[in-house]
């Protein structure tokens, strides 16, 4: 047998002499060696030993590269360990090899990479995929298959489809593991979803090590599982979790590539094994179809069954055949460039006096960095499609096939790329597309999840702890409608606890509570504090009272709002009595004086309208000023007693008697309303007023409002009066700012309305200047929060929320809101509407009557001018206007009978003129 050292002579040799810058082909090598590097009895190793064996020699039997220069291949056993990883890699190079094929382990990429850098060797990994190789740190690594980086944000877009918000993560603990969760830890935060236990399993760990950590797992509230395994040990962690009944209804299991990695290793299904991972979702490299690619299949099952291979054909084999593919095109386009692959001593590497390592056989690659340049740029179609680098580094196009195992096999429910997103097309027939990653074109087949159901699960339960929830409850002394202490069973009771457990009851699941009250009972407690032991998880829950605030939600989530809230004013009112001008209270200044406005423009409108023709619109100046005034009053009441002649003028009453009788309806509604409603009023008008004042302002203990007047408002805190109960409301409103009490009192209007039920001398005054909610307190990304808002909504719209409402808070029977006079006087700005009409009517019969004037004065001047002689009728033009003006106060009666007896005339005159032409006629015959 031939050692191996001599044969490393023998191809080193056949590299030496090499002339640079020769391109002629008969100066080739005869060889070249390339190194492989992966632990040979492994899930991967043994498929990728074989298809690197195969794609060194289909590349030494092709004409098309490397054209008389053969590939040496030399093999090295990491045996799955980073020593014996730097070993056989040293052992590798010592044999002058320009590429090294692996590792396979990212953890040995890690360490080997170092040596590669140093010695400039390219590393060619098919299947070490931790992100963290794809730093600037490792120079000469080059990652052959698809990273982890993509894989994660698969199974976060995943994550996010079903709506499920935290995660799971199971894990090997080493670079391969770390490096994939830290990647999927960054891709769910940027979909507002996280890991909320990091389960880590030592390398090599055993059954009991397994065991313990999944008794961890099931006690946390995520049933979302995401394991990150190695390949040959990952199915002990389904073995236990069938055991442990963890593969039943409610949980779902998420593996990484390494799942299918087995399953297409072992050919046919094994019926047990299969067993194990009913209801997984696991991911599969995506490899394109192709006449290729089914070649290759057909060959492998050929030599599988001769026994050539004890393996099935995995993804990590494709690319591992590709990745020898694409040394030699490499290398053969810097030989065909004329490049010298030589190798040179480095002095740094020097055997010590006694050492037998010889460090002195281990050359550096001097064209190391002109191969590493030209694998990168290099590109053509292997066994998993379209080979070619990105900018970083990356393979182009990373895609995934999304599988459902299920019965003894498994189905494709679809594929995530980063170009589409998750889709039910496969990737290649949508890069001709626009990309599209919007969460409307998301979508994949149905599932078969864990314990044969096709509901998707709600992917968190409650701890098995055994552990009831700890609800803080605000131990309240005033306002015990809201939540009080209690003998029951509870210890609490009130309008927000009940809202609280008709929720809870809508729950599909059980949820077990312990209520605790927070506060010493001698006054109301602070809902700052009670929301940070929330924070704190000091509680798992707070239920109460508790206003949505902004400090509020940045440390906690709430829950959909059940009460509406805001801040208020309420102040001592005084009765305002009626007095001898009531009656102008109905309209506003405006409204008075527009009115007015309107009936005297009508009345003159109609007079112009009516007065050539009616009768009663005439007479002497004063009379028919007299009359526009008369008439236009008299409407209010429907009393006028001059009839309308005109059809214009008749069509401008009609539209007027139309807003009249809606005025007088508004009028008359308005005034009964301000006789019969007792008319409360203060001195304060809203915040504006508390706010430039320097009265004293009380406030209830506990509340945000002192917060809120002191931070948003800038009142000074020393005019800040705590109040407890509503008898302190009451006493201090009596005593008023002079007498040691307060001017007013700021607080949220469901206490506020509360009191002014049994308080009716005092009112609110203003609007409310806040707008908030009640709602209930969890920690941060609590799923209960996000089930119990959906639990509220439905109690909002099957009436529940408001029979409870009524069951606690009576209605009150003063009213709650400032009504003074001002705020029901009617406006202009209500009536606008009917004036415009009104006035368009106006304006449109003026125009048309206008109209019809000055052509009946046209006519009428024509036939007054007959007759008349230059003099005369120069005369008359130089006063048209006046004479217009005397036309249009004629009556029309007399400019017709005028215009009549002018036309007899005219023809008179014509009959005349006739007869004489024909006398004058017959005297000259």
């Amino acid at each position: 047998m031939v050692s191996v050292p001599l044969l490393a002579l023998c191809f080193s040799v056949s590299l030496v002499g090499t002339v640079a810058g020769s391109g002629n082909i008969a100066s080739w090598p005869s060889a070249v060696n390339v190194g492989a590097l992966f632990t040979f009895d492994s899930t991967i190793g043994r498929a990728a030993k074989l298809a690197i064996e195969l794609a060194v020699e289909d590349v030494n039997s092709s004409p098309s590269v490397l054209a008389g220069t053969r590939l040496n291949l030399y093999a090295q056993d990491t045996y799955c360990s980073g020593f014996f990883g730097i070993i056989e890699s040293l052992q590798l190079i010592e044999k002058n090899v320009v590429a090294i094929i692996g590792p396979q382990s990212s953890g040995i990429a890690h360490v080997v990479s170092h040596v590669a850098n140093e010695l400039h060797v390219p590393l060619l990994s098919f299947a070490a995929t931790d992100p963290a190789l794809s730093s600037l740190e490792h120079s000469y690594f080059i990652r052959m298959t698809q990273s982890d980086y993509f894989q994660m944000n698969a199974i976060a877009d995943l994550v996010g489809n079903y709506g499920w918000r935290e995660v799971t993560a199971i894990f090997t603990d080493d670079d391969f593991g770390r490096g994939g969760i830290d990647a999927l830890g960054d891709a769910l935060a940027k979909r507002h979803t996280k890991i909320s236990y990091k389960a880590a399993i030592p390398p090599n760990a055993n059954e009991s090590a397994i065991d313990d950590l999944l008794v961890r797992v099931n006690f946390m509230e995520s049933r979302i599982y995401v394991v990150h395994v190695n390949p040959d040990s990952g199915l002990k962690v389904f073995s236990i979790a069938k055991y442990r009944g963890m593969m039943a209804t409610g949980y779902v299991w998420i593996t990484s590539d390494w799942l299918t990695s087995v399953l297409d290793s072992f050919g046919s299904p094994n019926p047990d094994t299969m067993d194990l991972i009913q209801g997984v979702i696991a991911l599969r490299q995506h490899v394109p179809d192709s006449d290729v690619k089914q070649s290759f299949i057909s060959r492998w099952s050929d030599m599988r069954r001769r026994g050539n291979t004890t393996s099935s054909l995995n993804t990590y084999a494709l690319y591992a055949y590709d990745s020898v593919w694409l040394v030699a095109h490499a290398i053969d386009q810097l030989l065909k460039g004329g490049q010298t692959f030589n190798f040179s001593d480095d002095p740094k590497l020097q055997d010590a006096n006694g050492s037998s390592l010889h460090l002195t056989a281990i050359k550096n690659f001097n064209t190391g960095d002109n191969l590493l340049h030209e694998l990168l740029l290099t590109k053509f179609t292997g066994l998993t499609g379209q080979v070619q680098f990105d900018s970083d580094g990356n393979l182009i196009h990373p895609a995934y096939d999304i599988l459902n195992i299920g019965g003894t096999g498994f189905r494709r429910i679809g594929f995530w790329s980063n170009y589409s997103g998750l889709s039910v097309i496969s990737p290649e027939s949508l890069y001709s597309k626009r990309p599209n990653t919007s969460d409307g074109s998301q979508q994949l087949y149905s599932v078969i999840w864990p314990g044969e159901t096709m509901t998707t699960p709600r992917g968190w339960v409650f701890p098995n702890s055994g552990k009831s929830l700890r609800i803080g409850v605000p131990y309240r002394t005033s306002f015990t409608e809201f939540v009080s202490k209690d003998n029951g069973p509870d210890n609490v009771k009130g309008y927000c606890i009940d809202v609280f457990k008709a929720a809870v009851n809508l729950l599909p699941y059980p949820v077990p509570l312990s209520f605790i009250l927070f506060g010493n009972g001698s006054k109301n407690p602070s809902y700052d504090e009670l929301v940070e032991k929330v924070h704190e998880n000091y509680f798992d829950a707070a239920v109460g009272d508790i206003s949505i605030v902004t400090n509020r939600t940045r440390i906690v989530d709430f829950t959909q709002p059940y009460a509406e809230s805001g801040l208020v004013i309420v102040a001592p009112a005084k009765e305002q009595h009626s007095n001898a001008w009531a009656f102008l209270k109905p309209f506003n200044t405006t409204m008075w004086c527009a009115t007015g406005a309107f009936f005297l423009f009508v009345g003159l409108v109609v007079w112009i309208l009516e007065h050539r023709l009616n009768q009663d619109f005439r007479g002497s100046p004063k009379q028919q000023i007299a009359t526009i005034f008369w008439f236009s009053l008299s409407t209010m009441f429907f009393a006028h007693r001059e009839t309308t002649v005109s059809t214009l003028g008749r069509f401008v009453l009609i539209v007027w008697m139309f807003v009249v009788l809606i005025i007088n309806s508004s009028y008359t509604a308005n005034l009964t309303s301000i006789l019969t409603v007792q008319q409360l009023s203060s001195r304060i008008a809203g915040i504006d007023t508390l706010m430039s004042g320097s009265d004293p302002i009380g406030y209830q203990v506990g509340s945000f409002s002192k917060n809120y007047m002191i931070e948003d408002l800038n009142i000074d805190e020393s005019r800040l009066v705590p109040l407890n109960d509503p008898d302190e409301y009451a006493r201090a409103l009596d005593l008023g700012p002079r007498g040691g009490g307060v001017a007013a009192i700021v607080d949220e209007l469901p206490y506020i309305e509360v009191f002014l039920s049994d308080n009716c001398k005092y009112i609110t005054v203003g609007q409310e200047f806040t707008k908030s909610g009640w709602g209930f307190a969890f920690p941060r990304d609590s799923p209960l929060a996000l089930d119990l808002s959906t639990a509220i909504l439905t109690l909002s719209e099957n009436g529940d929320l408001q029979r409870i409402h009524d069951k606690w808070l009576t209605q009150s029977g003063c009213t709650s809101q400032d009504s003074d006079t001002d705020s029901n006087q009617l406006s202009f700005a209500s009536f606008w509407g009917l004036f415009l009409i009104c006035g368009l009517a106006c304006l449109m019969a003026l125009m048309i009557f206008f109209l019809k004037t000055l052509c009946q004065y046209r006519k009428y001047s024509t036939q007054a001018k007959v007759g008349c002689s230059e003099s005369e009728r120069s005369v008359e033009c130089t006063s048209y206007i006046k004479e217009l003006l005397s036309f249009v106060d004629k009556k029309e009666e007399d400019v017709k009978k005028f215009m009549k007896s002018k036309s007899s005339e005219k023809q008179q005159q014509n009959q005349q003129d006739s007869d004489g032409q024909s006398m004058s006629n017959k005297f000259e015959i």
